[in-house]
């Protein structure tokens, strides 16, 4: 006979209350049993990411490190308990600093900010704050403004009206900024409904390996375990995709496994501790074959990398501009060289989950945080073998993205359990399970020739790319045209050749990731560029003025430079007196220059709509069709109806709509300001056109029909409609090699909210920095990836951060709604090379590989 725990008792907020002693941590019995949702749980139970921070006896403590036995007793205090007069200073204090952009990750950090405040009051320092701040993870700010928020607060100053933003170029709150500091406002995973079940997802053992047979009975013999699906049970579609439907929701008995994040099946039980026990009981035999793990191996190799596909080269794309050998041959200097970049993870905080609710007419209504909604319903119909309008796939702002949620990660299995059991059913993702399933940034082989004549003009440039892309083709393909588009950087070269490989492998599926592509392209060009510069004598900077594109330049494959690009010059120009400080004060100094697309491009046909609808007491609804994931959307959205519509911010509701035909696709490559403005900009128009009457549904559209693909083959193709530039300095001690400063001048064409646009730059550099000397996500020669908490990503803490200063330099886009450029990618495109020029004045070697600090750590002393 099993003995059941007596229930734990503690207070809660004031309140005694009584839970299940057999939670694995506090968390669970906060969020499972007692409703509490402002802790979230980004990675329970290691305890490495901050997120479920609450007070336990007025201490700061990671609550999915205290087990319920260390509870009994306590006071518990979580900000639903906090006193409103206190939260609403907290909440006021980080939205008037901008100090959150998701918001996934605040609520934790705001319980860690009182009880420091508690603790020092107004002897609270900057290095203390940033200090007890390494508990946490931020994945969006870069924790500039999070240290500010601490710190006004920590002052006893009065707090600065938390207002919305006015129209254009205005600065105030983000949209819901209140409610996501204090965690009121809900992810997926905080949803709960009557007769909800849970179910969780069982992996693959093995990266290549063929299934002989699945056996569930142990898993459905478990108390409280529902039912059991496989891929026997799919009435639709088995494969899923963006571009090429090449990526299974579930592996079949007779089926080959591909990587380590393939499902083999999913349990649905009345719990998630119950079906995420159960699904380790899942037996799967398999007969394990070698994994195809090295990308230049793999392009010749006999044995194909995935399962039901031929050969292993996903795509290949090249453009050629003259006679690049003979260009290199009569060249005054030139230089031959390697780069390598590695994999990397999201690190998002927020992991995947997906609510699935049948509608009882055979249809689904899908709660996702996709970064595509319009996707994900097709998918899902597919797989459910329905129309994909008997799919609602109703967006919920998700806690970052980065583009780690183009692709489905658990919405197929998710639907199609609700869909079988016609109950509603939620799954959310372990961290590990997160690791292994969505898309990495790509490890790309660049192998680079370039020239200058003596003066250091660029002469010619030759690129070879491969990049690992896993086994699925997911963006892999689009990702390395990008990097082969943008090979040859901000910069003007007269004879070009580049070629880009994507390969399939059995390593972690690699897709979209901030920069796509052009982060590791613009790590080789800078490289090559220093490289050239030191061959001539002259500096970084100048020898960046000198080939910078202009006004009517031919860039990449031919394209035509249009005003717009007057910005790069900006960039250059407004970091030069800092450069030159530097240098004159005896620092180690590395540049870096970079351009980033803005949008699709590459014939891609864009459209993009909204409608504005007006209440009849005044307010005013605006929906859109683009995910927020902290990057402001929604109050770029907000922001364009009040400059359009004369309306006070107040009476603005900014909704994503699924419900009708708005969808432009994904939102990816720092489009959606661009083309979100356009699309509710065209909406109000047409609402003050004619008149702004209640109860219409104003429409508007935005389109970019007007680019050109590398496959049509013209001499001058518009490949990009519109470019974000910037340039940045690093500035590093010479004794002791601490990068002490990064100043980052980034032209954004209009800066719609300043303090957003710098909020998005102080984390894109960040992450930048992470990218450039510590972050990685290795594969083993079994294809398993080997980092596998938040903690061995290397992410950098707040404490190892430097300071950052943002200038923002305007130089509009012609033909773009308010001059608008994107922000959100730009911003690590530069970093990388900068700081491995930085280290290259440290210690005299070049770097060709990333992370710096894992494979050419500084050299001092």
């Amino acid at each position: 006979m099993t003995t059941v725990a007596a229930p734990v008792g503690f207070r809660l907020n004031g309140a005694e209350v009584r839970a299940a002693a057999d939670h694995p941590h506090l968390l669970a019995a906060l969020r499972e049993e007692l409703g509490v949702t402002s802790p979230k749980d980004g990675c329970a139970p290691s305890g490495q990411c901050g997120c479920c921070t609450v007070l336990v006896d007025g201490k700061a403590t990671i609550s999915c490190q205290v087990s319920m036995e260390k509870v009994a007793g306590k006071e518990v205090t979580t900000l639903e308990g906090f006193e409103s007069a206190e939260r609403d200073r907290l909440a006021r204090a980080f939205a008037a600093t901008g100090a959150l952009q998701c918001g996934f990750c605040t609520p934790g950090i705001v319980v860690r900010a009182k009880a420091l405040i508690d603790q020092k009051g107004s002897g609270l320092d900057r290095a203390t704050i940033e200090s007890r701040l390494g508990a946490h993870l931020c994945r969006c700010t870069g924790y500039t403004k999070i240290v500010e928020a601490v710190e006004l607060l920590a002052s006893g100053a009065p707090i600065p009206e938390a207002t919305l933003p006015g129209g254009i170029g205005k600065e105030g709150i983000k949209y819901e900024a209140n409610s996501l500091a204090l965690g009121d406002r809900g992810f997926i995973d905080d949803f709960a409904m009557y007769g909800m079940l849970h179910a969780a997802l069982r992996l693959t053992d093995h990266a290549r390996a063929e299934v002989l047979s699945i056996d569930t009975a142990m898993a459905l013999a478990v108390p409280g375990v529902v039912a059991v699906f496989t891929a026997a049970d799919v009435p639709g579609e088995l494969k899923v995709g963006l571009i090429h439907k090449d990526w299974p929701v579930f592996i079949p008995v007779g089926g080959r496994t591909s990587y380590s994040g393939d499902v083999i099946a999913i349990v649905v039980a009345e719990d998630v501790r119950t079906a995420r026990r159960a699904a380790d009981l899942v037996e799967v035999k398999y007969e394990v074959l070698r994994a195809i793990t090295d990308p230049v191996a793999a392009i010749d190799d006999a044995d194909d990398a995935v399962w039901g596909l031929d050969g292993n080269v996903l795509s290949r794309s090249a453009y050629q501009r003259g006679d690049v050998e003979a260009s290199l041959q009569q060249s005054a200097h030139a230089i031959h060289e390697v780069f390598e970049t590695q994999r990397v993870e999201h690190a998002f905080l927020e992991p995947e989950s997906t609510l699935a609710i049948p509608t009882g007419d055979g249809g689904m209504h899908l709660y996702t945080g996709g970064q595509g909604v319009w996707d994900d319903r097709n998918q899902v119909a597919a797989v459910l073998g329905i129309e994909a309008d008997r799919v609602t796939a109703e967006l919920v702002s998700n806690g970052g993205a980065f583009g780690g949620k183009e692709d489905m990660a658990n919405q197929a299995q998710t639907a199609l359990a609700a869909f079988l059991l016609d109950r509603p059913v939620k799954c959310t993702l372990t961290r590990e399970q997160s690791l292994h399933i969505h898309p990495k940034r790509h490890p790309i082989r660049m192998e680079i020739w370039a020239g200058c004549d003596a003066d250091g003009k660029l002469t010619a440039f030759k690129a070879r790319m491969i990049g690992d892309s896993g086994p699925y083709a997911s963006v892999g393909m689009k990702v390395l045209e990008r990097a082969a588009g943008h090979a040859t950087g901000p910069y003007s070269v007269p004879v070009v050749d580049v070629e880009a490989l994507a390969v399939r492998t059995n390593n972690s599926v690699c897709g979209a990731f901030r920069g796509f592509g052009a982060n590791q392209a613009q790590f080789a060009m800078e490289g090559v560029i220093d490289r050239l510069a030191d061959k001539v004598g002259i500096t970084g900077w100048e020898i960046r003025r000198r080939n910078v594109i202009t006004p009517g330049a031919v860039w990449g494959a031919g394209q035509i430079m249009d005003d717009g690009c007057l910005g790069a010059l900006m960039c250059l120009e407004a970091i030069q007196p800092h450069y030159d400080q530097a240098r004159l004060d005896g620092k180690a100094v590395g540049l870096g220059l970079g351009l980033k697309n803005s949008g699709l491009g590459n014939g891609f046909k864009e459209v993009a709509r909204a409608v504005v609808r007006f209440d009849s007491d005044g307010g005013v609804e605006v929906r859109h069709c683009w995910t927020e994931m902290g990057q402001g959307v929604h109050t770029v959205a907000l922001q364009v109806a009040v400059e359009e519509l004369g309306v006070a911010p107040e009476k603005v509701r900014v909704i994503v709509d699924t419900t009708r035909e708005l969808g432009a696709g994904q939102t990816t490559g720092s489009r959606g300001t661009l083309m979100g403005a356009g699309a509710v900009a065209a909406a109000c128009q047409a609402a003050v056109a004619d008149g702004m009457k209640p109860g219409i549904d104003y429409e508007g559209e935005y389109r970019v029909d007007w680019t050109n693909s590398l496959s049509e083959g013209l001499d001058n193709p518009v490949i990009h409609s519109t470019f974000g530039y910037a340039a940045q300095l690093v500035v590093a001690d010479r004794e002791s090699g601490r990068i002490e400063k990064v100043v980052a001048a980034h032209d954004v064409g209009r800066a719609v909210n300043p303090m957003l646009c710098e909020g998005q730059i102080e984390g894109s550099v960040h992450m930048g920095l992470g990218y450039a000397l510590s972050e990685d996500f290795p594969c083993d020669a079994e294809g398993r990836p080997s980092n596998m908490t938040l903690r061995s990503l290397e992410i950098i803490r707040p404490k190892d951060m430097p300071p950052m200063e943002v200038i923002l330099i305007e130089s509009p886009q012609p033909n773009a709604p308010y001059g608008i450029k994107g922000v959100g990618e730009i911003g690590l495109v530069p970093t990388a090379g900068a700081v491995a020029a930085a280290y290259h004045e440290l210690d005299g070697e070049w770097r060709n590989r990333l992370p710096i600090e894992k494979h050419q750590p500084l050299r001092i002393g």
